[in-house]
């Protein structure tokens, strides 16, 4: 019966969503943003990666896409759009965009760390928001604005650099099939639980932020750095945490993202730098202790 509810709620959405996308002027978004979105369905994402920043941590140098890719997807709904997003900003930005953007009526979810020892540290703001997708653009947009996230878009690079990792060997284990973005390869591990915002279907789970997310950005000689992370349920979250743990990985954050999800999610943020394969490994045996999907 709940398989049966959870199926048709996801028909529904969809078929909502889809009528409605119809009716926005995804040009006027893009062009208020600055910048292209990655198209998922009815979902528009768009980056907002923090170029500008120069971070280490424990003699890495890290990569946008690693820890420091903002993004905000917005999704047809109630015949408008909702929108949600996470922002990186430093410590001193923090309070400056929240005041713009709880003026301009957007919702503040979440602020914390992803990362420890980071060097300058970063937070992570998430954000929420319903209404005309344009204007909700805008809001974003100069909140943005009292950061110095940078607000157009870099040219993409001619050619997509190599990742020097068994990546082949990583898809096996991990299990389902990664994405290079930039020199960094990227995993979207789906769960098998429909996940709802406000009784809104989040899907596509990538796209809106509700898939595990686990990153690679290669350090040499076979290891690489990895960050990203699990999406739990209250009985998943300890034994996720003993599995990381005994492979090595450090557990550097547990929080939520969201005010309304069902069902009640947490995220664990993670990081370790050691032989890809190794980590790799003790990531699986980790994703064993969740709901998740193998492709």
């Amino acid at each position: 019966m709940r398989k049966t509810i959870s199926a048709l709620l996801a028909i529904g959405a969809c078929c909502f969503a889809s009528a409605h996308a119809q009716g926005i002027d995804w040009q006027k978004v893009d062009e208020t943003l600055g910048r292209k979105p990655s198209v998922a369905d009815v979902v528009h994402r768009y980056g907002f990666p923090r170029t500008d920043l120069s971070v280490t941590l424990d003699g890495v140098t890290i990569k946008p896409a690693l820890a420091l890719g903002g993004w905000v997807a917005f999704k047809p709904a109630h015949g408008g759009a909702m929108v949600m997003g996470d922002l990186v900003l430093l410590e001193t930005e923090v309070n400056p965009v929240m005041a713009k953007m709880i003026a301009s009526g957007l919702e503040i979810t979440a602020v914390h760390n992803h990362l420890l020892r980071a060097n300058p540290a970063t937070f992570y703001m998430h954000i929420a928001g319903h209404g005309d997708p344009v204007k909700l653009a805008s809001a974003i947009h100069d909140a943005l604005a009292e950061s110095k996230t940078p607000l157009t878009s870099a040219a993409p690079a001619s050619q997509a650099p190599a990742i020097d990792l068994d990546t082949a060997k990583l898809d096996q284990i991990i299990g389902v099939k990664g994405q290079g973005n930039g020199s960094v390869y990227q995993f979207n591990v789906k769960r098998r639980d429909p996940i709802t915002d406000d009784g809104m279907l989040l899907t596509p789970v990538g796209a809106m932020g509700v898939a595990i997310a686990i990153n690679f950005q290669p350090t040499g000689g076979g290891r690489a750095a990895i960050t990203g992370d699990f999406v739990l349920t209250s009985d998943e979250v300890n034994p996720v945490v003993a599995a990381l743990r005994t492979h090595g990985i450090e557990v550097t954050a547990l929080h939520s993202h969201m005010l309304n999800e069902q069902p009640r999610l947490f995220f664990m943020h993670f990081w370790a730098n050691d032989d890809a394969i190794k980590l790799a490994e003790g990531l699986r045996a980790a994703l064993d202790k969740t709901a998740s999907t193998k492709s």
